[in-house]
C-alpha cells in the first residue's frame, strides 16, 4: 500500500516502527493560532456571507489549514513569510505529480539510519541536547542534507522535496523538547526517538493552486496576487513574531546553515519580522485592505482576552478594524468564544475569535 495515502489502517515505517504509525494530516502540528478547531465557524461564515464564490486566497496562511479546507471546491492561493509553511502548502495543496514509491523508499531509508554511522553535521554541532538529543540532531541534519542534495541534482521535483521536508518538520515537531514552540526548551533532557512519518496526501485540489512566500503587504501592493473572489486575512494579533517561535523549523526548512546565538540558538530573523506585531499594525492593515482586489474580505482577528503580559495584547482595536474595512465596503462581524493557545502567563478570559466580513463596494 502507498504510505503517502490515508487508508485508515496502521502502517509501519522502518525498524523504529515498534508502534503503529499513521499518515500525518496538515493540522498535525503544534502551531500558535492554528485555525483547525475554528474551521466550521470560518467555513459557515464564508458560505453565509460570500455565497457562490469560485476562488479564495489565504494571505497569512500559517500551516495552510483554511485554504486546504476549501481546495477540493475552490481555486486557492496561499502565502506566508515562513518558508517552512510555504513548503507545507506545496506538499499538501499542490497538484504537481510525485512518485509515491520513491518517497516511500526514501522515508524508510531515513528511518533505518543509525546514529553510529553518521558524522556530525550542522544540526548536531549547533543544536545538540537543546530541542533534541545529539543523536536525533545527527539524523535531522543528515536527512535534510540528503533531501537538499537530491533536489539540487534533480532527483526530486519541487513537490517531492516539499513533501519530504514537511514530513521531516512535522515528525520532529512531534518529539521536540518544547511546550509547542522554539522560544524555549524544557529542562528535562530529551531522548532519541525520531521517526519520520509520511503525509496524508489523499485530498486532491480542484484547481491548479498558487503559492507565495512573501510579506503579505508586499505581495498585494506589488500586484502579483491576481484577483480572487474572497481574500481571507489572519494576521498576527500581538507582538509575538512567528519567526521567533518557529525559528528552528524555519532554519531546517531554508537549510542555509546560518550562525545562531543565544540559549535557544536563533538565527538572524530581522527580514522575517512582521509589521503586524508592532505599533505600525493599524497602518499596515489599512494599506493592505486598501490594495486588495476582490469581492469579499474575511478578516480573522482574536481579541486575545485579558492579559497581564503586554506582548499578548492585540495590536489593533475593533474600532480601528471596522473603520479600515468600512472604507472598503459594508462590514458584518461574527464571533465565537475560543480557548486559544497560552504560554501560561496570559489569561484567556473573554477570549473570542472574530470574523470581520467586508463586502467590497
Amino acid at each position: 500500500m502507498d504510505l503517502w495515502q490515508a487508508s485508515g489502517k496502521e502502517e509501519l515505517v522502518g525498524e523504529r516502527a515498534s508502534s503503529p504509525v499513521k499518515s500525518l494530516k496538515i493540522q498535525n502540528r503544534r502551531y500558535l493560532g492554528n485555525k483547525y478547531k475554528l474551521l466550521s465557524f470560518i467555513k459557515e461564515t464564508i458560505q453565509e456571507e460570500c455565497g457562490e464564490i469560485s476562488s479564495l486566497a489565504d494571505i497569512f496562511a500559517g500551516t495552510g489549514v483554511v485554504a486546504y479546507n476549501f481546495m477540493d471546491r475552490l481555486k486557492v492561493a496561499t502565502n506566508d513569510t515562513l518558508y517552512s509553511n510555504y513548503l507545507s502548502h506545496i506538499a499538501f495543496l499542490s497538484d504537481e505529480p510525485y512518485n509515491s514509491e520513491k518517497l516511500r523508499d526514501l522515508i524508510e531509508d531515513y528511518n533505518l539510519l543509525k546514529v553510529s554511522d553518521l558524522e556530525d553535521n550542522y544540526v548536531s554541532l549547533t543544536f545538540s541536547n537543546t530541542f533534541f538529543t545529539s543523536g536525533d540532531c545527527k539524523k535531522i541534519g543528515a536527512i535534510r542534507e540528503d533531501i537538499a542534495q537530491k533536489y539540487k541534482s534533480n532527483k526530486l521535483n519541487k513537490r517531492e522535496m516539499a513533501i519530504l521536508t514537511t514530513s521531516l518538520l512535522y515528525s520532529l515537531d512531534r518529539i521536540a523538547n518544547t511546550c509547542g514552540h522554539y522560544d524555549a526548551y524544557n529542562s528535562t533532557p530529551p531522548s532519541d526517538k525520531l521517526c519520520i512519518y509520511p503525509l496524508d496526501l489523499s485530498k486532491k485540489p480542484a484547481c491548479h493552486n498558487l503559492f507565495f512566500n512573501e510579506d503579505a503587504n508586499k505581495l498585494v501592493l506589488s500586484g502579483n496576487l491576481p484577483y480572487f473572489d474572497c481574500v481571507y486575512c489572519d494576521p498576527p494579533y500581538n507582538s509575538r513574531n512567528y519567526c521567533d517561535l518557529y525559528h528552528f523549523l524555519e532554519n531546517i526548512a531554508r537549510w542555509e546553515k546560518p550562525k545562531v546565538k543565544g540559549k535557544t540558538k536563533k538565527m538572524d530573523r530581522s527580514s522575517l519580522k512582521s509589521q503586524y506585531c508592532g505599533k505600525g499594525a493599524p497602518e499596515a492593515m489599512e494599506n493592505l485592505i486598501k490594495a486588495l482586489n476582490c469581492r469579499y474580505i474575511v478578516l480573522s482577528y482574536n481579541n486575545t482576552g485579558h492579559s497581564s503580559d503586554e506582548r499578548s495584547n492585540a495590536k489593533i482595536s475593533d474600532k480601528e478594524i471596522e473603520d479600515i474595512l468600512s472604507k472598503k465596503g459594508t462590514v458584518k462581524i461574527h464571533s465565537m468564544k475560543y480557548k486559544a493557545f497560552s504560554t501560561g502567563k496570559s489569561s484567556n478570559a473573554g477570549n473570542e475569535e472574530r470574523l470581520f466580513v467586508c463586502k467590497v463596494k
